[in-house]
């Protein structure tokens, strides 16, 4: 998930589906995970590999125990993947080395770049590293996370947060919490990961609490999008605003996060959502996800919240602010009448969902036909493009972008 921008024009994202190992290590915590196969980003860049698929067709995964290893287990990979070698520069696709997991703890902080950018993604685990990896085996099927799950820390023993004290987000950590290293390398030249996942690669080394596993029959190159972006507008809405039906819902920013949260606003049974955006393009790609009422607060002399008060005799039930502007987080607070719901995004954290323990849901509503995601694809490009898709983010075209991986 990329944090929306407080200029909503600019904030579409790049999805991609592809293949990734996932190499899962454990010591006395769970580490990683040699993860394989389809990836989304928050550009977003969904990536999908169909030679990647035909060749798990042709390999029992199901059969395997759940420590069982690969060929490539205890290997170096060589893997595709696009690498950020400085800021401002178009990403250079690579062949990197990817070296298997390991156990230890240890802390490191580590330079920005080079760096493996990407976090949202699905996948199937490749191998899983020595250790007591007990939930995930090769061939499971699992959507990579910006911020784990251990469960065993106070945060996610507790219903009320999902800021897990082990695996919570550092955008600064390059390396893996086990042993402070990197496991990619150009040439011996160590690069860095980024949000512990790094999916913009054929293969990419993950800690098994940033992996939640999923229904095997769920297609990879749609609901890869769910692990991060949308699932973050969408579950605070279910799980933090909580609208009634036929209750009347605010949303402030109609980017893909925003219209997510829409989505949940709609299948809640909201009566009256109302889009609230500087861009007037975006109200027509918002009625597809439910969006009946539009203000643009450029048409208005008064502010935006009394506006709101005013078509809805004195506010909404519920707001949802997704786009961390001040004066926007203002104007939703502000729009809500008394002793109703205000839900700011950037303070819920991934809809203050647990990845591990809630995500596979997610996909259950999508296979269940309750959640449509395909609606929130715009754009597919090849992995070789992978700087157009980038392009059509920061244009703002679009809304997530499939990037097929090559054979």
């Amino acid at each position: 998930m990329r944090f929306p921008n407080q200029n909503q024009t600019k904030s579409s994202n790049l999805c991609r589906v592809q293949s990734i190992t996932f190499r899962v290590n454990a010591s006395k915590w769970v580490e990683s995970l040699i993860f394989s196969p389809l990836l989304a980003t928050c550009l977003e860049l969904c990536v999908h590999n169909d030679h990647f698929l035909k060749l798990l067709k042709n390999q029992n995964f199901a059969s395997s125990a759940p420590n069982s290893t690969s060929a490539s287990s205890g290997r170096v990979i060589t893997s595709k993947a696009a690498v950020a070698w400085e800021a401002g520069k178009p990403l250079v696709i690579e062949k990197v080395e990817v070296a298997p997991p390991q156990a230890n703890e240890v802390k490191g902080q580590t330079p920005f770049f080079p760096r493996i950018f990407d976090h949202e993604a699905a996948g199937v685990v490749e191998s899983v590293g020595d250790g007591a990896i007990k939930n995930l085996k090769p061939g499971d099927h699992v959507l990579p996370v910006f911020t784990g799950e251990c469960g065993d820390c106070v945060h996610c023993k507790s219903e009320e947060s999902n800021m897990c004290d082990l695996l919570r987000i550092n955008t600064d950590r390059g390396v893996m919490i086990g042993d402070g290293k990197q496991r990619f390398s150009k040439n011996g030249t160590p690069i860095n990961h980024f949000l512990g996942t790094s999916t913009f690669s054929d293969y990419t080394v993950i800690h098994e609490g940033c992996l939640a596993k999923i229904d095997l029959s769920a297609p990879l190159d749609k609901v890869c999008i769910l692990s991060c972006g949308v699932s973050t507008g969408f579950c605070a809405t279910l799980k933090v605003a909580k609208p009634k039906k036929g209750s009347s819902v605010a949303v402030f920013g109609l980017g893909a996060v925003s219209l997510a949260a829409a989505e949940g606003a709609r299948i809640s049974g909201a009566s009256r959502i109302i889009g609230v955006d500087l861009n007037p393009k975006r109200f027509e790609e918002a009625k597809n996800f439910g969006v009946n009422e539009f203000v643009n607060p450029r048409d208005h002399i008064k502010p935006v919240q009394q506006i709101i008060a005013e078509m809805t005799n004195g506010g909404v039930d519920r707001s949802l602010e997704c786009t961390g502007n001040i004066n926007s987080i203002i104007s939703a607070f502000e729009c809500v009448h008394d002793a109703c719901c205000f839900s700011d995004n950037s303070r819920n954290l991934f809809g203050n969902y647990k990845p591990r323990t809630d995500l596979p849901s997610v996909v259950d509503m999508y296979m269940n036909k309750k959640l449509e995601v395909e609606k929130f694809i715009t754009h597919r490009v090849p992995f070789s493009e992978i700087n157009k898709a980038c392009d059509y983010m920061l244009k703002g075209e679009g809304l997530r972008c499939i990037i097929s991986m090559e054979e």
